[in-house]
């Protein structure tokens, strides 16, 4: 048996997606452990391109069950379309969704919205779908379980406790604020819109625990990465959950889970989206932000683009416990005119990283050689360039653990294996 972890090394938009999919062919179970609707996982394969939200990255293997687990916040509309655009390709679910799981509800999405308005220009870029409310529903012992749509008066019962305490207290901070649907309205509503996945309500342990007694193999996904998480990411501008490996076991239903690999997903350059640092900002990024196509899955906001950051990299594998890295896009460096690597910041090696990022922090560079030719067609590593071997051993040599994933294009065979 195998449990593998596949987690971010830095802001998000690493491509775990595309990570995933290529080990779900092996696998056994795919499992988002935690986040919601408000980050997109990007796979391409042969059903086509798809932008995943909720459902695990490895749902397009029909032999492998996908698991949405307790550490997420469901947005259930969202869930329903999202199923019906991925089975209207032709792919076959085999779906298990945790009945410990938290609703995010409209009510949350009105809240989130509400909430960035009234901050202005200190907003924290939330996407507004409603991840920090649910999340903080849950924390404060008014959320709404996954599980209570199977028992409709309870259902009712504890979204009447919720209004109860929470209408006040919206009304009162936005003025604004004109949300009038009772507890019953909403329960038929959540009754209507579930209907295509209320069947697959469980308790996942048991199937997980089932799968791992048979040494089947578990493929476990983050949202996001390290520099967003809620503990050691670059606070406030963080997500509302762990996305850091350590988590993996209790956002899925294992809390006793011991990982034998760690994939940290890292670009071959920086970029991030929303309110943040990014350090190693390039001076002009919109035509590289194009032809690396660099926009939020969700949003379609553009990323700040920035030259590969090894501080912050270095951070993001040790906060994850990496045990090797899968290294992306470094087919979009083709042709890059200047290229570097940031080693440090104010004469601060990696050994000794400054974390987290502010704006005060000066990147110190190391500039590398770039390359013109195409290796989208790379199928070894021995087939790229050496410039882009050379850039690839240098990151490693800064992480301190081997890069076993070398990403040359967006497709399953796309993909350098590294012994």
């Amino acid at each position: 048996m195998s449990s593998i972890v596949v987690v971010g090394a830095n802001w998000g938009d690493e491509g775990k997606g595309r990570i995933v999919d290529f080990l779900a062919a092996d696998a056994s179970a795919s499992i988002r452990f935690q986040g919601g609707n408000n980050a997109g996982h990007t796979v391409v394969n042969d059903f086509g391109t798809f932008k995943l939200h909720q459902l695990p990255s490895g749902i397009f293997n029909p032999d492998c069950t996908a698991v949405l687990g307790p550490g997420m916040v469901i947005s259930p509309a969202a869930l329903s379309e999202e199923i019906a655009e991925v089975e209207s390709a032709g792919v076959k679910i085999n779906l298990c969704i945790s009945d410990r799981a938290t609703l995010c509800l409209p009510l949350h999405a009105l809240e989130d919205t509400l909430e960035e308005q009234r901050l202005g220009d200190a907003a924290y870029g939330s996407t507004r779908q409603g991840i920090a409310p649910a999340y903080g529903d849950r924390v404060m012992k008014k959320g709404i379980l996954v599980g209570w749509l199977q028992q409709p008066q309870v259902l009712e019962q504890r979204l009447q406790f919720m209004l109860d305490w929470k209408m006040p207290q919206l009304k009162a901070l936005y003025p604004q604020c004109d949300y009038s649907q009772s507890a019953k309205e909403i329960t038929e509503w959540l009754l209507e819109v579930t209907k295509s996945w209320r069947p697959f309500i469980c308790n996942v342990t048991e199937p997980l625990k089932a799968l791992q007694a048979k040494d089947a193999n578990l493929l476990f996904e983050a949202q996001l990465g390290a520099g967003r998480d809620l503990v050691y990411g670059e606070y406030p501008w963080t997500t509302s959950s762990n996305v850091t490996a350590a988590y993996a076991g209790i956002g899925s239903g294992l809390p006793a889970l011991r990982p034998e690999r760690v994939i940290a997903v890292a670009k071959a350059f920086s970029s991030s989206v929303g309110t943040g640092t990014l350090v190693t900002a390039m001076e002009e990024q919109d035509n590289f932000r194009e032809s690396a196509n660099e926009f939020g899955a969700t949003t379609g906001r553009p990323r700040d683009m920035g030259f590969f950051d090894a501080v912050a990299t270095k951070n993001g594998v040790e906060l994850q416990a990496a045990t090797e890295i899968a290294l992306t896009k470094i087919d979009c460096l083709t042709g890059l005119k200047d290229l570097k690597i940031c080693v440090a910041y104010d004469g601060e090696h990696t050994e000794n990283p400054i974390w987290p990022q502010t704006a005060a922090l000066a990147p110190v560079y190391e500039q590398m050689e770039g390359w013109d030719e195409d290796i989208t067609g790379c199928r070894s590593f021995e087939e790229l360039p050496k410039a882009a071997q050379d850039y690839v051993t240098r990151i490693e040599s800064l992480m301190g653990v081997p890069v076993r994933m070398v990403s040359v294009g967006p497709e399953r065979d796309q993909m350098i294996i590294r012994d």
